[in-house]
């Protein structure tokens, strides 16, 4: 029975990325293949891509999500929008000295005052929140909030993280944190990728505040995930077919791009539409879809780390994070990537 301290490890504060790289193709790459590890950069990927192979990237947009307020008796409070439900309502946490009850007003930004209807979540993690002023929450949200960095991240987001916590081919907002692995492309090495017969497709999957929440048992087949909301286009999947036609390899940029494209083809065929997914991916699942796998070095003991290991192989896992660590590789959302093959 696998247990959180199979996937715990070390890692030395000075390791966690707190800014992006000067550049973005200029992280590192750890390229796991064959149980080999070789260390590259990011603007290597075309040589390491096969022509007729595909990539399915997440074109989510990370809205404006951290709002500071004060609930009607004064006290502070910060919240986290996990999803905006429709024009007026919305998901969120809340951090306050004591929880505001249901009922209560609370007013954000100076700007968007709501009342608190009550808690939602398996846990209880997320309260209901009703918009009262006038407006819509999407356009008050945009214009009044704060980019919602991850909590391992200690500065306050500036200009230069309006731009780099976005991937550049972002399009729908929807998102409380970045597909990190697809924050290493720019125009430049799509258009290389192109030229090398690459082909490309898209997917959008609105990530949720949960991707930070702990694993809070101890045997990880009892964790429930957060489910977050999915959607893949009849392009993408007609992609993926042509991929496979041709003797391709579908290639996932991100975990985020992984568990749609595999929520997809739970039932054994994978379908274009909209849908909500919880899957839980921990060492042997058996993978559908995926060939192999872009992504960014993970938080000790959680579950994106769970699904690396599942696909690459726990023992390969533990060592090329061995290695990255030994190496100085920079980890979490600002840091280096990885590319996996299924093992």
């Amino acid at each position: 029975m696998l247990t959180i301290d199979d996937f715990d490890f070390a890692l030395p504060s000075a390791l966690i990325a707190q800014y992006p790289a000067a550049e973005r193709t200029a992280s590192r790459l750890l390229q796991l293949s064959d149980d080999s590890l070789h260390d590259r950069r990011f603007s290597d990927l075309p040589e390491l891509i096969a022509a007729g192979d595909l990539l399915v990237l997440n074109d989510t947009r990370v809205i404006r999500a951290r709002l500071l307020g004060r609930k009607e008796s004064g006290g502070q409070i910060e919240v986290l929008i996990e999803r905006i439900t429709d024009a007026r309502h919305a998901l969120a946490q809340i951090r306050a000295s004591k929880s505001p009850k249901a009922g209560s007003r609370i007013v954000l930004e100076d700007a968007i005052t709501m009342i608190v209807r009550g808690r939602s979540g398996e846990h209880g993690e997320f309260f209901t929140l009703e918009l009262t002023c006038d407006g819509d929450l999407w356009t008050l949200i945009e214009k009044h909030g704060r980019l919602p960095l991850p909590p391992y991240i200690t500065h306050a987001a500036g200009s230069d993280d309006e731009a780099r916590y976005q991937t550049v081919f972002a399009r729908h907002p929807g998102a409380v944190a970045a597909p990190t692995a697809g924050l290493h492309f720019d125009d430049e090495l799509l258009g290389q990728l192109a030229a090398r017969a690459v082909e490309v497709a898209w997917l959008t999957l609105h990530v949720g505040a949960g991707t930070f929440q702990p694993v809070r048992v101890q045997a990880v087949a009892e964790h429930r995930m957060h489910a977050e909301r999915f959607e893949i286009p009849p392009a993408t999947i007609t992609a993926i077919a042509r991929a496979r036609a041709r003797g391709g390899k579908v290639i996932a940029v991100g975990t985020t791009s992984l568990r749609a494209l595999e929520a997809a083809a739970l039932d054994g065929e994978l379908r274009a539409g909209a849908a909500e997914t919880d899957l839980f991916i921990t060492p042997g699942y058996r993978f559908q879809v995926v060939d192999q796998l872009i992504t960014n070095f993970h938080l000790p003991k959680s579950t994106l780390l769970m699904l690396v290991s599942a696909f690459a192989g726990l023992d390969a896992i533990r060592s090329a994070y061995r290695h990255a660590i030994t190496q100085g590789y920079r980890f979490f959302s600002y840091g280096d990537a990885m590319l996996l093959s299924r093992h």
